[in-house]
This record gives structure tokens, sequence and C-alpha cells, in this order.
């Protein structure tokens, strides 16, 4: 009634949401006279409530934070101050290609932390022990490689390891530089490493930060994505954080009220940095 708030279940719980069904989007439609999407997490979901309903409301609109992760994801990608660094990490390269692609033609850095990692470097021809490596994902590691090259860009990797024979706490961690022993696994970015990507921070005037840069969930392998987060928060550049667990590390760092915009979408952030059209905003237009 009017004056009233009427609270949806999960939509979710309903197929014809995920398949953005014709029919179910305009059941949602006849409820309002406004749609007003702030779901930026959702925005690259093409389901009824985000891309579907809108087309049956007259009026539709962007809501205050979904304004503002565009505002700065855009800022970051179409008219970064330089220098503009962007750090990447996580397990899977395959996780991140079009991202990798897309930044490699706007950054003037890329640092490169986490899982991820070691797939470049054997493609470089080091030694990675029994880390975690894509080996479907060589022949592309080394084209993006040579690809940071013909555009110019500084792509980093780790120079030393935190390294353990298990990721497991008290596993007796030690730090190498270079190759890594058989039988052991890369779990952190060295301190050499740290330093380095610190370094680059400091001079940057943008930066992205998406994925841990080691099991950050488990110490001693959190030391250098907590470094990251707090080389984040001395910067005095726009400070992007997107990606759940890069939001997690930040917060748990403390140090989440210097960052400029943590992201609310982990794949929305991702995709929309790949340069795609997300089916939320688009349904806005």
């Amino acid at each position: 009634k009017s004056g009233e708030v009427l609270l949806l279940e999960n939509l979710r719980f309903h197929k014809e949401e995920s398949e953005n069904e014709e029919e179910f989007a305009k059941s949602l439609a006849r409820l309002a006279d406004v749609y007003v999407n702030d779901a930026f997490g959702a925005a690259h979901r093409a389901h009824a409530s985000t891309a579907g309903m809108g087309r049956f409301v007259a009026e539709r609109a962007a809501g205050f934070l979904l304004q503002r992760e565009c505002d700065y994801l855009g800022r970051v990608l179409a008219k970064p101050e330089r220098p503009f660094v962007a750090i990447l990490g996580g397990a899977k390269v395959s996780d991140k290609i079009q991202v990798i692609r897309n930044l490699l033609q706007v950054v003037d850095s890329l640092l490169i932390g986490g899982a991820m990692a070691y797939t470049f470097l054997r493609a470089q021809g080091q030694q990675t022990g029994k880390s975690l490596v894509e080996e479907g994902q060589l022949p592309l590691a080394a084209e993006l490689l040579q690809l940071s090259k013909d555009r110019g860009v500084f792509l980093f990797l780790p120079t030393d390891h935190v390294v353990a024979d298990r990721a497991e706490e008290g596993s007796g961690a030690e730090t190498v530089k270079g190759d890594i022993p058989e039988g052991k696994m890369g779990l952190d970015v060295g301190p050499e490493t740290v330093k380095k990507y610190e370094g680059e921070i400091a001079r940057a005037r943008t930066v992205f930060w998406n994925g841990p840069l080691g099991l950050f969930e488990i110490k001693p392998f959190d030391a250098g994505t907590m470094a990251i987060a707090i080389a984040l928060a001395k910067s005095s550049a726009l400070t992007v954080v997107g990606g759940g667990d890069s939001v997690a590390a930040v917060k748990r760092s403390g140090q989440a009220e210097a960052i400029s915009h943590i992201s609310t979408g982990g794949g929305a952030s991702l995709e929309f940095l790949e340069g795609k059209t997300l089916p939320g905003l688009a349904a806005l237009v």
C-alpha cells in the first residue's frame, strides 16, 4: 500500500530470475513505477531483476553506489592519472586473461603476485617446484609477457618467494630467491619483491588492485598481501581495490578507510575492466 515497503524473498530461489525469463521480469516490473539498480555486484549478470525488468519500467536509474562504482572504475580505465600501476594476484591466469590484455593497453606498470605468478615464471623457464602452475596456459603467459614488452609496459614478477612443503601454518616456511626447490611451493612473495612493489606504488598516481599476493588466509603467507594493503593506504594516489579476496585482505589489514574506493563487485569490477558491457548497466540506458 502507499507509504509501505514491500521486501521480496531472494529472487535467486527462482530459476526464472537467473534465466532472465520475460514473463517473470514483467511480473517484477508490475510492482513498481520506478526502477533503481544499486547492486553493482550483480550488474554483470543478465538476470530478470538486473537486466530484464528495466525494459518494462518507464523510469530507470542507477543508485548512488552504482554511480560511485562506475565513476571510480571509469576513471581507472578511461582517464587514469599517471603513472598508473595495476596489481593482479590470485590463483589463476585463466581467470584474468582479458583483464590483463585490457590493462596492458592503459597501465604503466603491472605487478603480478599470487599463484598466477608461477605460471608466468615457468613460461620464462624458471623452476617453480610444486607451486600451482597452469600448464595449459604457459603459451598464453609467454604471449602476455611479449605483449607487455611490445606495449612498453613494465611487468613485474616476484624475484623471491616464501615457500614451504605444504600450505599449512607451521609448515617451516623459508624465503628463497630465484628458482623454487623441488618439493617446495611458493605461497607468498618475498621481502625483496615486496620492497620493489612498494616502490612502484609509492610513485604511482593511480593504483588498481585485484587479487591477493599469497595465501593470505594462513600465516606467515599473509605478509606480502598485508604489506601491499599498507602501501596503498600510505599512497597519495587514487587507489581502487576490486575483488572479494582483495577486499577481505584490505579489511583485515585495518587500512580500508585509507583506500579511495573499495569495489563491492568482484566479478563485475573485472568484467568492467575487461571492457565488457555489463547487462545491469545497459538495462538503464
